[in-house]
């Protein structure tokens, strides 16, 4: 017998529930007048007895290809513009001549998408995923209007930021959308095509940026402005087509918003990454800014945790992080995240020490998407066949973490069909994972608890994006600087020469003689740190995931 654990895997009393017209349904009494083929289900013992989880109906394959295709539309665009910034963040900082600026188009944009992520499954459990995929693609549509058409370096950013609180909820709640819609058994196969949606976006964002910013009248603008019509489309279309019903209570919405955690989630988030992108990218390490913002982040989230551990209608209910599938499923997320964050960013990197362009560097990072593309679906189509998922994880994250140990042995001598594996077995494993780890989350928990659940996963996995980042930036630039220092700190004109390196790889050309041996084994050297540390992360993940347990994957929405 497969082990439960589930929250709410119980036997569940009769319900009834006060809705707001003030007629009293049960179990067996139609709701909505008819609208719906909806059935109540209980919410499993959350505390939160004052409201009822409606089950959606299960809809035609037509109907939910074209919901879920113009949910995916959003997460694909969302995803085009977290990464446009690579190739646009220095023709719009020369524009503006404004050189801070190149820091904080990123930063604003995925600081803003992290934090509104996990509050966007209570708020649209309580408005409807609906209204709150109509105000993400509204938000993400005026956020790049006011990019493109920004006169001042300070608009700009507010740009980024607005879009960012529409991207961020453009990924979320596609998630919540096809888990009310799909069934588990067969959720994973959906949420593969949503993993494609979002890594071909990611893949292709910088080189369309590049594209047109190179070839268009408008410059870089157009970038921005040509995503404002598909977005208003997909408002459109989202207005008419999704009716997931929100759950339902006789208490007014403003009295279930919990104001208190909104805003401390939101802050701990906000100062956490703050703190993280600004240290050594905008401001030194030692900055009050960072040696404020990082520790009282961590004060912010004890008070979170202490807060949400007494409200009755929790953004995240704290106690089901603590549930064994919950918890190990979202470290997985987190230490996965750092490990393929580092691999991605400092791998092309590596590549152009040694000689190769930027854009063959770019696409040694295709493989990554080839290998997201096959394991996300294939992972969701074995999980549809067998009802099981554990395995399905443990085997992913070895793929993942064999991708990682290749790329421990890179070196100058390194043959070239080495980083393309590593990426494909990077890829690959982490597409497997991320479908594995949400549909055990889900699984894990009641029904009504699945779309903050979902939120506390992208919650872990943002962060884990960030400090990713962030270690590795720490350690490659020490163990550079070190070994640089090390090799020709007692030369004359030693610091000058260092510190050019360091700053940019155009350097490499220019070295005094008998330097260039030296400096590329420090590189080495310090990309070897980078390489350790990923390799550590994902054993980590890989530990973490085997201790997730087997749920079952129910084959109908009310999961019976």
């Amino acid at each position: 017998m497969e082990p439960s654990g589930r929250v709410g895997d119980e036997e569940q009393p009769h319900i009834t529930a006060n809705l707001p017209n003030g007629a009293v349904h049960d179990e067996r009494t139609p709701l909505l007048d008819g609208q719906s083929k909806t059935a109540p289900v209980a919410n499993g013992g959350d505390g939160q007895d004052e409201e009822e989880t409606l089950v959606a109906e299960e809809l035609s394959t037509t109907r939910l290809t074209i919901i879920l295709g113009t949910a995916y539309l959003g997460v694909f665009l969302g995803a085009v513009d977290a990464s446009i910034i690579a190739t646009l963040s220095a023709p719009i900082a020369s524009e503006f001549q404004s050189l801070s600026l190149l820091s904080w188009l990123a930063t604003a944009y995925l600081i803003a998408n992290a934090a509104c992520q996990p509050i966007s499954g209570r708020l649209t459990d309580i408005f409807g995923r609906g209204p709150g995929l109509v105000f993400s693609n509204v938000f993400f549509a005026i956020g790049n209007l006011i990019c493109g058409l920004a006169q001042s370096d300070g608009v700009m950013i507010l740009g980024r930021v607005v879009a960012g609180i529409g991207g961020g909820g453009l990924m979320s709640i596609s998630t919540f959308l096809a888990s009310d819609l799909v069934p588990l058994r067969k959720r994973g196969i959906i949420q593969g095509i949503g993993n494609i949606a979002y890594g071909s976006g990611s893949m292709l964002g910088g080189v369309f940026g590049g594209l047109v910013n190179d070839h268009s009248a408008l410059g870089w603008r157009l970038a921005f402005l040509v995503q404002v019509p598909p977005v208003v489309i997909s408002a459109i279309l989202v207005f008419f087509l999704v009716k997931v019903p929100p759950k339902v209570s006789n208490k007014s919405l403003i009295s279930r918003i919990d104001f208190g955690g909104v805003f401390l989630i939101v802050t701990f988030l906000v100062l956490l990454l703050l703190g993280l992108n600004a240290g050594g990218n905008v401001v030194s390490w030692s900055h009050p800014l960072v040696l404020t913002s990082v520790p009282l982040s961590f004060v912010v989230l004890l008070v979170f945790v202490w807060w949400e551990s007494g409200s009755k209608q929790p953004v995240i209910p704290v106690r089901l992080l603590v549930e064994r599938t919950v918890l190990t499923a979202c470290f997985t997320n987190l230490l996965g995240t750092m490990a393929s964050m580092m691999l991605l960013f400092y791998i092309p990197l590596y590549l152009q020490v040694l000689g190769h362009s930027a854009t063959a560097a770019g696409l040694r990072v295709l493989a990554s998407s080839l290998g997201v593309s096959i394991t996300s679906v294939g992972s969701g189509i074995l999980m549809k066949r067998t009802g099981r998922y554990l395995s399905l994880g443990i085997f992913g994250l070895l793929v993942f973490a064999s991708g990682a140990a290749v790329a421990a042995t890179l070196d100058a001598h390194s043959p070239d069909w080495k980083p393309f594996l590593t990426f494909f077995l990077i890829g690959g494993g982490y597409g497997m994972m991320l479908t594995v780890t949400l549909l055990a989350c889900i699984a894990a928990v009641d029904h009504s608890q699945q779309a903050v659940i979902t939120s506390a996963t992208y919650a872990f996995r943002s962060v884990g994006a960030t400090v990713g980042i962030t270690c590795a930036g720490a350690v490659y630039q020490n163990l550079l600087r070190d070994r640089l220092w090390d090799r020709f700190g007692d030369l004359p004109g030693a610091e000058e020469v260092i510190n050019r390196v360091r700053d940019d790889l155009g350097e490499l050309g220019r070295l005094p003689p008998g330097w260039f041996d030296g400096v590329i084994a420090s590189f080495m050297d310090a990309f070897r740190g980078v390489w350790f540390l990923a390799l550590g992360c994902a054993v980590g993940a890989t530990i973490c995931v085997s201790l997730m347990r087997q749920h079952t994957l129910h084959s109908t929405l009310e999961r019976r």
